[in-house]
């Protein structure tokens, strides 16, 4: 399927770049984008990105041998019969042409940020929805300056909604993503404490998730948890007044009553207004209560029965490394190892508490928390601990300080340095019967722990 208007001429003039190649082929639309080489198909546009080890342009003659209709180039390249682009920047090109190619949909764009949940709340809210409309949903980790462009290019003529998480960790990067997205919604599910290396605090983690607004259409909806003290001061947004949802103080939409089923869910009465459904999110932990709740103002807003919304909350499903739960040799295994910060360490302690029988955590460092680094990771020992784990592993040179907040309470808390000296001990830690949550921040590899215990 061709994308609409996507001629190389536009995409040309879209990026400020200079055609080269055979002028009766400007009028041609490309069929997708990829920056990928193996992922290229007939009729693509290539993007090349040099990295610090493999340089993209390398691969610009396979490209075309696999059907690519024309590249992105910050070289000039030899004659090769075949059309290419010059760009200054393939990156500022590639959100330049998604900028372009969002203003020729009809789709409805949801922008989902936040400092936790984003994913979960992406999901739920796209599980939804799927019960009366073609949705795409942003995959993977396809949420940055990068990922996020490339998940708009894949929205074709017959998707009606595409929900768009929107990651950042640097003031500007949420300006620049909805410069390119323009959503149509907004969701904002906290303001908590992650990326403090760039952001400081709170107070700048707000200052840069709110640039979503910047680019957003007029008279936007925009959805907030009204239980997070940052979020419940906006009074409005591009002439619209938000939907505040939440649980500890009184909102607009609410959970009226909850029953927790252990890992294996939670049963919820929510209330929209005046109107109240019953539903079953099978995924636990208290946050999901929070994700179910935006899912339900998204699917009002867009025409959504209460019996559809309920159907696409009992649909939902985990995705590996975000809270995803299953058996293994007699264990029941957390899989929470995408990520890590403060607020989704607790609320994955949280998760594990609910669980019956021995409980125990494998914890590992978080990043990019800044000069509050220390007194957070003790911050989470001191929660472990408060949720009566029997057993804490930490693990990593950060993780130490979750040891030293958690072996304070006098809980059963072991430490060690690097994955390995763990893998020695593991056989004799873990037992049959044992409930066991991994988590840490993606760059300390605990989906190897994961492998392990598979």
């Amino acid at each position: 399927m061709k994308l609409k208007n996507m001629t190389l001429d536009n995409i040309a003039i879209a990026c400020n770049g200079t055609y080269v190649g055979d002028a009766a082929l400007k009028s041609e639309q490309i069929t997708g984008v990829e920056k990928d080489s193996r992922l290229i198909e007939e009729g693509f546009l290539y993007i090349p990105f040099a990295g610090a080890r493999v340089d993209g342009h390398d691969f610009i003659p396979q490209v075309f041998e696999k059907g690519a209709l024309c590249t992105l180039s910050e070289k000039d390249l030899p004659a090769m019969g075949n059309p290419y682009i010059k760009v200054k920047s393939t990156a500022q090109a590639l959100k330049d042409i998604a900028e372009f190619y969002r203003e020729q949909l009809d789709c409805k764009i949801i922008g989902v940020t936040g400092s936790v949940g984003k994913t979960s709340t992406k999901e739920m809210i796209a599980s939804v929805l799927e019960e009366r409309y073609q949705v795409l949903k942003t995959e993977g980790n396809y949420n940055n300056e990068i990922g996020m462009p490339l998940t708009i290019l894949k929205i074709r003529e017959n998707h009606d909604i595409a929900v768009i998480e929107m990651g950042i960790s640097d003031f500007g990067e949420m300006h620049r993503l909805a410069k390119v997205s323009k959503p149509d919604v907004c969701v904002i599910t906290n303001i908590g404490t992650c990326h403090l290396e760039n952001l400081g605090d709170r107070d700048g983690v707000f200052k840069a998730k709110t640039e979503m607004f910047d680019f957003a259409k007029e008279h936007c909806f925009v959805v907030l948890n009204g239980d997070d003290d940052k979020l419940m001061h906006i009074k409005e947004v591009k002439g619209s007044v938000p939907v505040f949802f939440g649980i500890d103080t009184e909102q607009e939409v609410c959970i009226e009553k909850y029953q927790t089923l252990g890992v294996k869910g939670t049963e919820a009465t929510i209330r929209y207004f005046d109107k109240t459904f019953d539903t079953l999110i099978p995924i636990p932990g208290y946050h999901m209560l929070y994700n179910a709740m935006a899912a339900t103002c998204i699917g009002v807003h867009f025409h959504m029965s209460f019996e559809e919304i309920d159907r696409g909350i009992r649909k939902l499903k985990a995705l590996g490394g975000r809270n995803h739960i299953f058996e293994a040799h007699g264990k029941t295994i957390i899989d929470d190892c995408y990520n890590a910060n403060p607020m989704s360490m607790k609320a994955s302690l949280e998760v594990l508490s609910q669980a019956k029988g021995r409980k125990v955590a494998i914890l590992g460092d978080m990043f990019e928390l800044g000069e509050k680094e220390i007194s957070l990771h003790k911050e989470v020992g001191e929660t472990a601990a408060g949720f009566c784990i029997d057993l804490i592993i930490c693990i990593g040179k950060l993780a130490k300080n979750i040891y030293e907040g958690a072996v304070t309470k006098g809980n059963q808390v072991l430490y060690f340095e690097t994955k390995e000296s763990f893998f020695e001990k593991m056989d004799i830690l873990l037992k049959k019967g044992d409930t066991v949550l991994v988590k840490a921040s993606n760059g300390m590899k605990f989906q190897e722990i994961v492998e392990k215990l598979k």
